[in-house]
């Protein structure tokens, strides 16, 4: 096989991955099938990849370019070791050259060689602390991983964990941000229920969100539930919404 070289667009698609995915798992999936896109066309054969993601203790399957590699990966995590989960926990890249003949996980290899599974290929993505990945890269000719087939993998590694650690990154802070941005729509909505109420009972704040708060009690729902009801049917019926308990 000819030297391979990374073309410089996988960098940029990475990185526009990022951007355009709505959360971890869907860049994760796009990832996937960008990787084996990528390998396949280097290698000149077609392969299957999948990710191993290691969170909070737990290891998952977290995406996969076809149904297949996900299987191809779930094989491993039944049986408890493999290539994949040895990169991952070491941070060294592992080659099974023949699955058929390779002797470190023989039960492992028996199983994968079964699905047609010849050559497999574990490479380390490098997160922050408390997680870890895998990129599984899976072939049906066997010894098809050369030097150069291995480097390939361990640079287009090296661009996806960086836009992966930043996706991880964005994903933590999104679930706060969103929190925020519902708990302040929340008070909105109890503010100018408040306001209301204060107008038709020609009371203060206190006594409006006292007033609102024993309906909430009363009604057993959520204080915010209440006031967006009672904002909605404001709207809708103007001042003849009359609301005092």
């Amino acid at each position: 096989m000819n030297e391979i070289t990374l073309d410089a667009s996988v960098a940029a698609q990475l990185q526009d991955l990022v951007i355009s995915s709505n959360d971890v798992n869907s860049f994760l999936a796009e990832l996937c099938e960008l990787s084996a896109v990528s390998l396949s066309d280097a290698l000149g054969h077609e392969v299957s990849c999948a990710v191993t993601l290691s969170r909070h203790h737990r290891t998952t399957t977290a995406a996969w370019s076809n149904p297949q590699a996900r299987l191809f990966d779930e094989i491993q995590h039944s049986f408890g070791e493999g290539p994949c989960l040895h990169a991952m926990t070491t941070g060294t890249t592992v080659l099974i050259r023949d699955t058929r003949t390779d002797t470190r996980w023989p039960e492992y290899g028996l199983a994968i060689a079964t699905q047609g599974q010849l050559s497999v290929l574990g490479v380390p993505l490098t997160l922050d602390a408390g997680a870890a990945a895998a990129l599984n890269v899976f072939a049906p000719i066997p010894d098809v991983f050369d030097a150069a087939a291995i480097q390939k993998a361990e640079l287009f590694a090296c661009h996806a964990e960086k836009a992966l650690r930043l996706a991880v990154r964005i994903g933590v802070r999104q679930q706060p941000a969103e929190d925020l941005r519902s708990a302040m729509e929340s008070r909105t909505a109890i503010d100018l229920a408040a306001g209301i109420i204060m107008g038709q009972n020609r009371c203060s704040q206190a006594e409006g969100m006292a007033i609102l708060t024993k309906a909430s009690s009363g009604r057993n729902q959520k204080l915010r539930d209440v006031a967006e009801k009672l904002v909605a049917s404001f709207a809708a019926a103007g001042s003849a919404t009359h609301f005092d308990d």
